[in-house]
């Protein structure tokens, strides 16, 4: 292939002017560039490219990993569209299935999400991509993200899942980041420096020390903690003579070693360079390497001794040698003489021959070898143990020994006892579990195993371990017996009382009986033990008589004991008023033979009564009566009056229309009245033209009298008027007055009543004729009351009796209505009482009271489920029985017995041969005892029992002396004798020599050796005095109001009334120290009388009566009210709620019903016409006529008494009066206008209405007769109205009379209501035919009163502290049945209290530490000491304390702030002259949260605390450890704030500090970058006379003087303040201007010629602005001329003359008067 030709000409030119190897070079160059744009020209570019979806769901047939899954894969462009499969390369097609694993549900089962741990919290802003800048002050924290890790793994091994998606099938993925906060870094905190310490030296240069503790470690990367102690050098002055540089100091014992073998001893061992004082043993095992038990301790060989010093030591040894052969002669001398006594001894056991005596001592042997504590547990073994004595130097090396010349070296060994370890058995075999019974959801047990202790812990070995281990544990499965259930039951329920629900405040209803509705009733609750067998025997009602037992075994909570229930109340009797009476009538129509008849009436049943009508009054009355009919003519109506002879006018006959009717006024068949006569035509006439014309009679009245008698006779009346007067010639004239009314006879009958009187009811007797079925056998439901189990009868008594007059012969009365005087009855079965059977006796105290003398009681009780009734069978009397307690004769309990002391073992005299004033045989050593475990009763008991139960184990070792044969020695003190009084006689104490000092002269030096001690008695003086506050008002022990038998009254306990308050009485000695009370002759109380006041319940009077319904017609309201008597106190029932406007008033309102019909208006006939202008030819012409209206009360006999006119409807009253045209003769006379017609409905102004009248006299020749019809439009609300129902709102609930709650019924109204608004008869809307589809009457409930009901008091607790002052005694009682409606609020004092008797606090207390002490050297190791006191206290914790008697402490355990072991002596390290050590700890600090502004951040509290270094020599602060502080979790933390503190300017500077927030100054904490500056500086200096540096950097001048300032701005000069000085514009000086606010006052010599004192007043400010205050002044100023300018105005116009007021306006308006039931009023 050619290469193209501009290349081939690019060569040619590059030939000519490059090198050959050159051009070489270019050319393959060239070459190799030409190829790859070939080959990239070549290469089509990819647009194709293979896209796949998402895989599918696993499918397969069976569960696990052969499943498979597929994904769709297709083609497509770069562009996103799809394209063949051929576009893309086919040997990088995805693939598009896979084997995947199959999950099914039991797979849940088998794997689960693992979840990790959250990774270290990691700021957000390290994970983000952008550079996000942290804030530069951390408030709160900075935000971050953590991180875990999640997998799918299987739940049996944890090994991972093949898919992930196995988990997630079942739950989605639990999240793998959360946000976290990254607290803001807390730097330490610590104290302020205490102040500095005495100097080290007390000549040269030494060294102060002040150190500060740790209060807050540093937290989150916070600053380290400061140096804790700072230096300072201090010389006090010069030394006199050569400065002590070397210090004798002791190492710490070393460990406890037992002696070697005699032949192990060798010469003493020397190190190079240093003395150390060692014995020989330590010596020899040193150099010969075998006794390793010696101390470790490597020394210095000792430089050669001086001539000197060897003769003295040489004397020293010839010394020692001459009282080690005393010793040993010594020795012999005893060994000989306990040689004597062995003899001795076995001589005289060879002499015993006695059998009886051989066998008591082989049974003492025995039971002392038994009962010798020398065993395992005690198996003590005492060795010594030895320290090393070194002579330092201040510089902190060690020196010669010599260098630290000393009489004495200290002691270099010690008696001890070989440490053991603790050793307990192996564990027992888990104990049966404490539960061996199933129980669905129940507690579970518990099993325990335990171990023994083998070898108790010697010296100082290891504490033992737990000796006894818990579990919880469970029975074996369910086929376990089931656990023994417990349920409550109860005896049946009390009889309803509604008595315990009035006021026992009113006795005015406590003796009402008969009384209904709500009440309440009770029962009593016991446990028994369920039934299983039966589980419906256990239900609550349920009255199988099961054993009760303790209530505490049941659970679940008791049912309540009180219940509210309801007696029904008896309805009264209602019946409706007396009807009409009915014609005469035979008393039976079918036997008409008898003459007699009866006329009767009657009355209805309103409203059903209780127990059946029985109780009703008579519903029928009679009076005898003559000629007797069953059937007779009613006359129905008259047909119109037709002239006879067919004429137009004149006389002629009306037609009666009859119907036939019974006695009862029914119409019956026509055929029935053939015997009765037939009412005859009635004669009447037609007017002619000129005839008079008079109106038709009026209906007859209503008879006067009900019946006739001697006195009284019944009449009925009717009347007429005229209407038109005739003409004077052949007309007919007028009748006269007397003949337009007519009177007749009614109701002649005699006053005769009589009727059937019904007595009531007897009792329910067994009748004879049914067989009884009234036996024990038959009682089917002994628990229902109610049952019956026979059929009997009643009879009551009937006779007839004559109204007003008594009983008279039955014949007067109708058989025919004659009640019955038998009815059948249902016997009531017979009920037995039933009680339980006697509960287990109850448990007697297991706490045994030893030399207590009352014995101890145990009870058992029997319950009453069931009273008798209906003559069963009694309830036994005896319910309860009691015996005493068997009392165990010994208490149970464990104690320590402590045996004798071994005898005392001193350090081997190998050891201890070397020290000057050592003897073999005497010296200080340690001796052990053995500790056994007892019962009470003094048997043998385990060592765990006295482990757990008794107090602290007494000591096993303790130091000893054995006394040199020189040594005197004395019993310990006795204790002091008694006092038999104070301030009379002395108290001793003894002692007495023991063993050979009794013969020693030296001992018998009673100045030396003290045998007696004397003491003067105390004279101790006593005063009491009280303490705290009053108690509670207690009422005496058994207060109970007396109440109805069998019946548990509620609130029976006494609640008020007198009772007693407590005080307590303290009695202090004359150094005001706690006493017992009984020292000042005081039983411990002050005793006070106390009033709990009663509570007094709301006391309103009697409901009035109702009033008279509001409305006439329609629905209204009427109201009853009651008036308050009295308010409630003290916690009474309270009042219902009052009338908002008269508070002392409660009312009633419920909706009435009002008959429209009830009240109508009578109109009286028309009165003559009374022409006005008189036509006295024709008597006609206009005329009046008028008539009495009156409102009469509408009875069902007509209208009857009349009433006042307001209750009738004064729309509807007629007129009383009218002007009409008196026809002349011959005018037509037409009737008067009948009732308008009705309008059609809905109204419409379209349709209309007519009433019409009829011609009664038609009218002469030529005239004619006027319209007798009238119409008018219909017009809605003025002559056309529409009708609706309106259903009033509910009643309050209505009780009977005799009810104080319960079940009432509340009733509602429908009312009809015409479109104008106004209530109408019921008719209207009845004749509607409207829809009612209202419930008028429903049942309602008034909750009962019921009072709170408290349970007793509780017994009184124990003392809440067994001694000191606080002390109290509480007692609680609880809430069995909570107030219900306006029953009484239960009393808020639910808990007593009564102050304990004040008893002294004793306690043991430790004293301070001593100084640390190294016995015989000035430094290194040694011990601190401290004692234990008896102090006495209040136990306010408030004081010390103060120091008694020991012995007063005697009874008390000795502990020490709770701790048992009591700690006298400790090792201590004294530092030597010129250590640098660390302090001892310091105490825990409080806990600190970690908060901002107050609320914690979540991340727990801490505490600290810190060691500080100690130096006292400059020259060593080099060699100082470092100082250590330490930090630990707490809880309950507070949150501390810390803020920057500053002080006032001083000059330029000023105190700036950080302080907590609980006023504590510290060091850290505050933020650095909030610091306040402390120092302030002015630039150019304030050098003016009079200047000084403010602290906005400028200079000021002091006060008094003002600011002169240059025209730059700095100061020039400070001059006194003027009185008042405003620069004008022409001014040429310098301004003059302040910088801050001047005292008002200035001393007299400041401005000469000026006295006293002068305000200075300096408008403007330090920038030359006018200050606040001008405009303030000026303000005021242009208010002070407004007002000025106002007054002036108001006092220059001329007054108004004044009005003269109205008298009306004058009168008083009467004052209302309401009274609230207080007793002021």
């Amino acid at each position: 292939m050619g290469l193209p030709g501009g290349v081939k000409g690019m060569l040619g030119v590059w030939r000519e002017l490059l090198p050959s190897h050159w051009r070489l070079v270019l050319i393959l160059f060239w070459i190799s560039g030409a190829t790859e744009a070939q080959t990239a020209a070549d290469t089509k570019p990819t647009v194709y490219v293979w896209q796949t979806g998402p895989w599918g769901r696993c499918m397969g047939s069976e569960c696990g990993p052969g499943g498979s899954q597929s994904r769709a894969v297709w083609c497509a462009h770069s562009e996103g569209w799809t394209t063949l499969h051929t576009n893309c390369d086919q040997a990088e097609r995805p693939e598009n299935q896979q084997s995947c694993f199959h999950v099914c549900d039991w797979h849940k089962d088998l794997y689960d999400w693992q979840l990790g741990a959250w990774n270290q919290c990691v700021p957000v802003s390290m994970r983000s991509t952008g550079a996000l800048q942290r804030p530069a002050v951390c408030t709160r924290g900075e935000e971050g993200i953590q991180t875990r890790e999640v997998g799918c793994v299987q739940k049996a091994d944890g090994v991972p899942a093949e898919d992930a998606a196995i988990c997630e099938y079942f739950e989605p993925k639990p999240r793998l980041e959360q946000a976290c906060l990254i607290p803001c870094p807390r730097d330490c905190v610590v104290s302020q420096f205490t102040p500095w310490t005495s100097c080290s030296k007390t000549c040269g240069m030494g060294l102060q020390n002040r150190v500060r503790f740790v209060l807050a470690p540093p937290l989150f990367g916070g600053s380290a903690c400061p140096n804790l102690t700072e230096f300072q050098t201090c010389q006090p002055g010069p030394c006199v003579g050569p400065e002590s540089l070397y210090s004798l100091r002791v190492g710490s014992w070393g460990p406890c070693s037992v002696p070697l073998p005699r032949t192990a001893r060798q010469a003493p061992t020397f190190t190079h360079g240093k003395d150390v004082a060692l014995p020989r043993r330590l010596r020899k095992s040193r150099e010969g390497k075998e006794g390793k038990e010696g101390s470790e301790v490597s020394t210095p060989r000792q430089p050669r001794l001086s001539k000197e010093e060897r003769m003295k030591r040489k004397e020293e040894r010839k010394e020692g040698r001459k009282g080690r052969q005393a010793a040993k002669e010594g020795r012999r001398k005893n060994k000989e003489r306990v040689k004597e006594r062995v003899r001795e001894r076995v001589r005289a056991k060879g002499r015993v021959k006695d059998p009886e005596t051989k066998e008591l001592i082989k049974n003492k042997r025995n039971r002392n070898r038994q009962n010798r504590q020398g065993g395992k547990f005690w198996d003590l073994q005492v060795g010594y143990q030895t320290r090393e004595v070194t002579c330092v130097h201040r510089s902190g090396n060690t020196e010669a020994l010599s260098l630290c010349s000393r009489e004495s070296l200290p002691v270099t060994y010690q008696a001890c006892v070989l440490a053991k370890n603790c050793e307990v058995s192996d564990w027992t075999d888990w104990s049966p579990c404490s539960k061996d019974c199933y129980e669905l959801n129940g507690p579970t047990g518990e099993r325990t195993r335990t171990r023994r202790v083998q070898q108790f812990p010697v010296g100082e070995g290891e504490e033992c371990p737990e000796l006894e281990e818990k579990e919880p544990c469970t029975p074996q499965g369910e086929g376990g017996p089931p656990c023994i259930a417990y349920n409550w039951k109860t005896t049946e329920w009390t009889e309803c009382r509604v008595d315990m629900l009035l006021s026992q405040q009113d006795r005015r209803r406590g003796n009402l009986t008969g009384l209904c509705g709500g009440g309440v009733q009770n029962h009593e609750v016991y446990c028994v033990q369920a039934n299983s067998a039966d589980p419906a025997s256990s239900s609550l009602n349920s009255k199988e008589a099961s054993r009760p037992v303790d209530g505490d075994l049941c659970l679940s909570p008791p049912p309540n004991t009180t219940q509210p229930c309801h007696i029904p109340c008896p309805v009264e009797c209602d019946v409706s008023s007396w009807g009409a009476w009915g014609p005469c009538t035979f008393e039976n129509c079918l036997d008409t033979a008898a003459k007699k008849g009866f006329k009767l009436r009657k009355r209805r049943i309103v409203n059903e009564p209780t127990g059946g009508t029985g109780s009703c009054p008579h519903l029928v009355e009679a009076i005898p009566c003559d000629e007797p009919s069953c059937y007779d003519w009613l006359l129905v109506k008259l047909d119109e009056c037709i002239p006879d002879n067919e004429r137009e006018c004149g006389p002629g006959t009306q037609i009666p229309q009859v119907q036939c009717v019974n006695g009862d006024g029914e119409y019956v068949d026509r055929q029935l009245c053939r015997d009765a006569i037939l009412p005859m035509p009635v004669i009447c006439e037609v007017p002619c033209p000129k005839d008079c014309v008079l109106s038709p009679w009026t209906t007859w009245s209503l008879c006067s009298h009900t019946c006739s008698g001697k006195n009284t006779e019944g009449r009925q009346m009717r009347a007429r008027s005229v209407l038109a007067y005739s003409a004077g010639e052949g007309g007919v004239q007028c009748p006269n007055s007397s003949a337009l009314q007519e009177v007749r006879s009614c109701n002649d009958h005699p006053c005769t009543v009589y009727h059937w009187q019904t007595g009531p009811w007897g009792q329910c007797i067994e009748d004879t004729s049914v067989p009884s079925a009234n036996s024990t056998g038959a009682r089917a439901g002994v628990g229902g009351g109610d049952s019956s189990c026979s059929v009997g009868m009643q009879t009551r008594k009937v006779i007839c009796v004559r109204v007003n007059v008594g009983q008279v012969p039955p014949k007067k009365c109708p058989e025919s209505i004659r009640p019955e005087t038998v009815r059948p009855c249902l016997l009531p079965c017979k009920r037995d009482c039933s009680v339980t059977p006697y509960s287990d006796w109850s448990a007697c105290p297991a706490i045994c009271k030893a030399g207590g003398n009352t014995k101890m009681k145990q009870n058992r009780k029997r319950i009453i489920i069931q009273l008798p009734a209906n003559g069963g069978q009694d309830c036994p009397e005896v319910l309860a029985q009691e015996r005493d307690c068997e009392v165990p004769s010994v208490c149970l309990g464990y104690r320590w017995k402590t045996h004798k002391w071994r005898r005392c073992q001193l350090v081997p005299w190998s050891v201890r041969q070397d020290s000057p004033g050592a003897v073999e045989t005497c010296g200080p050593g340690l001796q052990a005892r053995a500790v056994s475990c007892r019962k009470q009763d003094g048997g043998q008991a385990d060592m765990g029992a006295c482990l757990k139960f008794a107090s602290s184990m007494p000591s096993l070792t303790q130091p000893c002396q054995l006394p040199c044969q020189d040594d005197c020695q004395l019993t310990t003190w006795s204790k002091f004798s008694s006092c038999t009084q104070d301030c009379v006689g002395v108290k001793t104490r003894k002692r007495i020599l023991v063993g050979k000092s009794k013969k020693q002269d030296q001992c018998k030096n009673t100045q030396v050796y003290p045998l007696s001690e004397i003491q003067y008695c105390p004279c101790n003086k006593y005063n009491a005095q009280p303490m705290g506050n009053w108690s509670d008002c207690i009422l005496p022990e058994g207060g109970r109001v007396e109440g109805q038998p069998g019946m548990k009254i509620q609130g029976d306990i006494k609640e008020c009334g007198q009772g007693y308050r407590y005080q307590a009485m303290v009695c202090y000695d004359q150094d005001n120290r706690l006493v017992e009370t009984s020292r000042c002759n005081s039983h411990g109380y002050i005793e006070e009388a106390c009033i709990i006041p009663c509570p007094s319940d709301c006391k309103l009077s009697e409901w009035s009566n109702w009033s008279r319904c509001s409305k006439s017609c329609g629905s209204g309201v009427k109201v009853r009210s009651k008036w308050l008597r009295e308010k409630p106190y003290n916690g009474g029932r309270p009042c219902p709620k009052l009338d908002h406007v008269n508070q002392a008033q409660v009312y009633e309102v419920v909706p009435c019903l009002s008959d429209c019909g009830q009240y109508v208006w009578v109109a009286e006939p028309w009165s003559v016409w009374k022409v006005s202008n008189v036509d006295l030819k024709e008597n006609c012409g206009e005329g009046v006529q008028t008539r009495k209206v009156r409102c009469m009360q509408n009875t069902i006999n007509g209208p009857s008494d009349p009433v006042e006119d307001y209750l009738c409807d004064p729309e509807e009253m007629p007129l009383g009066a009218r002007d009409r045209q008196l026809p002349c003769p011959e005018d037509c006379v037409l009737s008067d206008w009948g009732a308008w017609s009705s309008c059609s409905l809905p109204c419409n102004k379209l349709s209309t209405r007519d009433r019409t009248a009829y011609p009664v006299r038609q009218p002469g020749e030529g005239k004619l007769c006027p319209n007798t019809t009238e119409t008018e439009p219909c017009s809605l609300n003025s002559n056309c109205y529409h009708y609706s129902y309106n259903i009033t709102d509910w009643s309050t609930c209505q009780l009977s009379e005799r009810a104080v709650c319960g079940s009432g019924m509340k009733t509602r109204m429908l009312d009809c209501v015409r479109s104008d608004g106004k209530s109408v008869d019921l008719q209207f809307c009845e004749e509607l035919g409207l829809d009612r589809k209202w419930q008028m009457n429903a049942s309602c409930v008034v909750e009962c009163p019921i009072n709170c009901q408290l349970s007793d008091w509780s017994p009184w607790s124990e003392c809440t502290q067994t001694c000191g002052l606080a002390g109290k005694l509480w007692r609680r009682r609880t809430v069995l049945q909570v107030p219900q409606g306006d029953g009484r609020s239960c009393p808020p004092q639910r808990e007593q209290w009564k102050p304990c008797p004040v008893r002294p606090c004793y306690q043991w207390r430790y004293s301070s530490w001593s100084e640390c002490k190294s016995e015989g050297a000035r430094c290194g190791e040694g011990l601190r000491f401290r004692n234990v006191s008896c102090f006495v206290s209040d136990g306010s914790g408030q004081g010390e304390g103060s120091l008694v008697d020991d012995e007063l402490c005697g009874n008390l355990e000795p502990s020490v702030d709770g701790d048992k072991q009591i700690t006298l002596e400790e090792p201590c390290t004294s530092p030597c002259p010129g250590d640098c050590y660390l302090t001892d700890w310091t105490l825990w600090s409080p806990c600190q949260l970690s908060c901002v502004s107050g609320d914690d951040l979540g991340f727990g509290s801490v505490q600290v605390r810190s060691r500080a270094v100690l130096a006292q020599e400059p020259e060593n602060l080099l060699q100082c450890p470092e100082q250590e502080w330490e930090a630990r979790p707490c809880t309950e933390g507070q949150c501390y704030e810390y803020k920057w503190m500053t002080g006032v300017w001083r000059s330029s500077s000023r105190l700036v500090w950080c302080q907590r927030s609980d006023g504590l100054n510290v060091t850290g904490g505050c933020p650095m970058t909030a610091q306040p500056l402390a120092d302030r500086s002015c630039d150019p200096a304030c050098n003016k006379p009079r200047s000084f540096c403010t602290e906005a950097g400028v200079c000021g001048c002091d006060e008094g003087y003002t600011e002169v300032m240059t025209s730059d701005g700095l100061l020039d000069q400070c001059t006194v303040i003027p009185v008042l000085e405003i620069p004008t514009a022409g001014d040429n000086r310098a301004d003059v201007k302040t910088i801050r606010a001047v005292s008002p006052t200035q001393p007299s010599n400041s401005l000469p010629g000026r006295a006293g004192r002068t305000w200075f007043l300096q408008p403007f400010g330090p920038d030359g602005k006018l200050k606040t205050w001008v405009y303030g002044v000026a303000a005021g100023a242009f208010v002070l001329l407004v007002f000025i300018v106002s007054m002036t105005f108001l006092a220059c116009k001329k007054p108004k003359k004044p009005q003269r007021r109205q008298m009306y306006n004058n009168r008083l308006k009467p004052l209302t008067l309401a009274y609230d039931g207080d007793a002021d009023m």
